[in-house]
């Protein structure tokens, strides 16, 4: 056992996953994280990846439904859809064009951004559901584009406690991971959560008391939640839980209230990374756990004033044009 005396790093970053979680990813010319790597003969991934690009064609159909309608509201709607584009073409990477459906067109009776904002939890939740049948890298990609949806139904209006959930991680899962490959990563992710915990002690003791102190308290708690889901978990396997360490050295110094917002972006931003990993990690009953944590830490760090990306907790999986997201 690490001595508690012992300082480390709080910046998430540093605390990586083995490299079997990513190591079949395959990657676009520019370096980016791909789906997944294309060998001879069909790809397994096929019919998750038609019916993910499907739910996307839906949403995309809309938006310019919506988009078309006078007095639209462009500036919100543009740079969803920009990103709904990204995530089609993340999804239909490698597969071969003839099987690819084409690009949809406008046919959605009506689209407000009501109706948007319900096809956007739908699509999350058929991401979701297709969890269990996509390999790893494929799968890691579904739960970054729910994660996406979450935010983007979110910024159409929706009310977060309507965005798809999934089982809690503080109840014992069942069946229970199979130990071996997984340990590291549900251990890193024990570890990322004791850091989160930490820092937001720090970032409350800087914030004024007022609803800003209210929504740490709350994420404070979420934080230790997750962090004794893990350690149930890991008891139940065998293992003996990570502890956590006796102090941890910040990314940068806190020193008030617009510092302390700052790192509770920093330690939300970097959680979707431990968690876009875990999902690949894990076995597949496992997966809407983790999933649903990246989607809740990617809701935070909005919150908390972490710029969006198309894709949280993985690098972009195509770089393509796309508008500017205005939060």
């Amino acid at each position: 056992m690490q001595p508690h005396s012992r300082r480390t790093f709080l910046a998430l970053g540093l605390i990586t996953l083995t490299a079997a979680c990513t190591s079949s990813n395959g990657a676009d010319p520019n370096g980016a994280v791909m789906p997944g790597n294309k060998g001879p003969g069909p790809d397994p991934d096929n019919p998750v990846r038609l019916r993910a690009i499907a739910a996307t064609d839906t949403l995309l159909a809309a938006y310019d439904t919506a988009l078309a309608t006078p007095g639209a509201q462009t500036a919100l709607l543009q740079p969803l859809r920009a990103e709904t584009a990204q995530h089609r073409a993340a999804l239909a990477y490698g597969m071969p064009a003839a099987s690819v459906p084409p690009a949809p067109t406008p046919g959605t009776p009506t689209a407000t951004p009501t109706t948007l904002a319900a096809l956007e939890r739908q699509s999350a939740q058929s991401h979701l559901t297709d969890l269990g049948a996509a390999q790893p890298p494929l799968a890691r990609l579904l739960a970054a584009v729910a994660a996406s949806n979450a935010l983007h139904a979110a910024a159409l209006g929706a009310p977060l406690d309507q965005t798809p959930d999934q089982p809690s991680p503080t109840a014992a899962p069942t069946p229970a991971p199979t130990p071996g490959t997984s340990l590291p990563a549900l251990q890193n992710a024990l570890s990322a959560e004791h850091a989160a915990v930490y820092g937001y002690g720090v970032v409350g003791a800087h914030l004024p008391e007022d609803q800003q102190r209210a929504d740490a308290r709350t994420a404070y708690a979420a934080h230790q939640s997750q962090r004794d889901a893990w350690q149930r978990l890991l008891t139940t396997l065998g293992a003996t839980p990570t502890p956590a360490a006796g102090g941890y050295q910040l990314p940068f110094p806190v020193t008030d209230a617009p510092t302390a917002t700052k790192l509770a972006a920093h330690l939300e931003t970097r959680l979707t990374t431990v968690y876009a990993d875990l999902v690949a990690a894990v076995p597949t009953p496992q997966r809407p756990t983790a999933a649903t944590a990246l989607r809740d830490c990617a809701l935070r760090a909005h919150h908390w004033g972490a710029p969006d990306t198309p894709f949280p907790g993985i690098p972009e999986p195509v770089p393509t044009p796309t508008a500017t997201r205005q939060s």
